[in-house]
């Protein structure tokens, strides 16, 4: 047999992507026991019934075809309102790539920032994919810690620290998965400054942006941004649609007219009838206000609930569906504590390592449950911690 290209094989190079755990709660769990699963950013409720309804509709009126390759034109302008709301600046059709999710619009925007053999720099605590994706790309990247005890604030002068002569491109992610950190205005104006001085790309991953506390700030709307800023977004989140796989980038219109070739030979468009009930629940922000209000009160629930515990630091978790807690003063090490967490109290939560080393010794809550097992889930993790030091002792 033909050995497979080293690219395909370097994308995860060690063969573990972190997800371990989460992998054998979900195994356990399909198996029949009674696992709380904390480990996945998956809402636990349905998509809104009106984009469902209109779903249905419209594949019943046949909408079963091809569509344009970057989008239906529709699709595109409902897009770009999203995107005017979602940046603070005036966005337009041909500014916006329609892709099959977020991850895809990630894809797209490292394809069109970086050549094989160029270097880009990655925030850290990270989603999980962004290393991957270099590597699919063919591109090498530099991981830059931003602190726990800094909030988890990106450390700009870090950042420039890191620069290579191949530079091209710098990725984070506001609000931030796996913290729930917001990144200030200041954060962002610094990360900008290296951007301009330096002529690089700057990818900002947004899909969390209806989901943080305060005004959310992009950085595609500070001075000289908006031409070398990569937006991706998601209707996963905002919108409760994370199996529709519906997401978008937005960028400069030329550029964006030179990714509708990679979705030519990549994703060939996406589904009409899918597209068509994205677009209703654009236009009329079907389950937004919800799902925010939602995910500020179990924020606020768990939060509380742990709130008091010995040794256990509540870090970021200003926003997103995500709460993380450092745990170091109990277990340095998040992937044993995740594991005997599990083990013991069946409850599945993800390591911090799995997001870079700059959460590890953190896990990462995710708040796709209901209050009632939130609630258990914390009290269960505060008999845990105690078990946990008695043992150790």
């Amino acid at each position: 047999m033909p050995s497979p290209s080293a690219r395909i094989v370097g994308i995860i190079p060690s063969g573990k992507d972190g997800w371990e755990v989460h992998f054998e709660a979900m195994g356990r769990k399909q198996a029949g026991e009674d696992i709380i699963m904390l480990s996945v950013g998956d809402h636990d409720f349905d998509t809104p019934s009106e984009t469902v309804e209109a779903c249905v509709r419209l594949v019943r009126q046949g909408y079963h075809h091809y569509t344009q390759l970057p989008g239906l034109p529709r699709l595109r302008e409902a897009m770009a309102r999203a995107s005017t709301r979602c940046t603070g600046v005036a966005t337009h059709a041909d500014e916006v790539l329609a892709t099959p999710g977020g991850q895809a619009a990630l894809f797209a925007a490292v394809h069109v920032a970086l050549d094989p053999g160029d270097h880009a720099i990655v925030v850290a605590p990270y989603y999980a994919t962004y290393p991957g994706t270099f590597r699919a790309a063919g591109a090498g990247f530099t991981v830059v810690e931003a602190h726990a005890e800094d909030g988890f604030q990106p450390d700009a002068a870090a950042v420039e620290a890191a620069l290579r002569p191949n530079t091209r491109a710098i990725l984070i992610n506001t609000p931030n998965n796996p913290t729930g950190a917001v990144y200030t205005r200041a954060s962002l104006e610094a990360i900008a400054d290296i951007c301009r001085r330096h002529d690089l790309w700057l990818v900002s991953d947004e899909v969390y942006w209806t989901l943080g506390v305060g005004e959310h700030v992009s950085p595609r709307s500070l001075p000289g941004m908006a031409e070398r800023t990569l937006v991706v977004n998601s209707m996963s989140k905002s919108h409760g649609m994370t199996g529709w796989r519906i997401g978008w980038l937005t960028g400069p219109a030329d550029i964006v007219s030179l990714l509708i070739n990679l979705n030519l030979v990549s994703t060939y468009g996406l589904t009409d009838f899918v597209s068509r009930a994205a677009i209703e629940a654009l236009d009329n922000d079907w389950g937004v206000a919800e799902i925010a209000k939602t995910y500020a009160a179990r924020r606020k629930v768990f939060l509380d609930a742990v709130r008091g515990m010995n040794d256990v630091v509540v870090r970021g978790s200003a926003g997103g569906m995500y709460v993380m807690l450092d745990i170091r003063a109990i277990e340095p090490d998040c992937e044993k504590f995740a594991f005997a967490f599990l083990h013991a109290e069946k409850v599945s939560v993800m390591p911090g390592s799995s997001f870079g080393d700059a959460a590890a010794g953190h896990i990462r809550i995710s708040l796709c449950q209901p209050d009632d097992l939130l609630h258990e889930a914390a009290r269960r993790l505060k008999r845990f911690i105690s078990s946990y030091r008695s043992k150790a002792a």
